[in-house]
């Protein structure tokens, strides 16, 4: 006797009934899984190239996008996003704060170097963000210890 294959709707159902209970075994075993996240993440830099370089990977991408699709993405903002925005903030406020400031330093070092302010449209007020913005892009690289090649 063959075996059936359950419904999508009845795979789905079950799906969004039983996983939500399964929230204390995701804190249970992610909360404590950094350092082997960590360990695999760095060991996969070669595979991350190489999938990232792949032929076509820019068309796979697009198409990925694609068939999602905006009408996705925006039911997912309303569905999930918006409640769970306001508590992600507030639970990132001090990754926040030591991830920005070292950039936030980089800037207030780097003002008193700048030129003076030209009048409103002087093409010379553009050195002035290009000279942040070179600043904090040697910043951000001597963070992760990465070159600019």
């Amino acid at each position: 006797m063959a075996k059936k294959v359950k419904s999508i709707d009845e795979i789905a159902a079950k799906w969004a009934d039983v996983t939500p209970g399964r929230a204390s075994y995701y804190e249970k075993y992610a909360s404590v899984a950094g350092a082997d996240w960590e360990t695999g993440a760095t060991g996969a830099r070669a595979a991350f190239k190489a999938a990232v370089t792949a032929p076509g990977i820019d068309a796979h991408y697009a198409g990925g996008v694609k068939k999602v699709g905006g009408t996705k993405y925006e039911r997912k903002v309303k569905a999930v996003g918006v409640g769970r925005f306001g508590p992600g903030v507030a639970a990132a406020k001090d990754d926040m704060k030591s991830g920005f400031a070292p950039h936030r330093d980089e800037i207030e070092t780097t003002l008193p170097t700048l030129k003076a302010r030209g009048p409103r449209g002087d093409p010379a007020n553009w050195d002035r963000s290009k000279t942040i913005g070179t600043a904090l892009a040697k910043k951000r690289l001597a963070l992760i210890a990465a070159s600019p090649s």
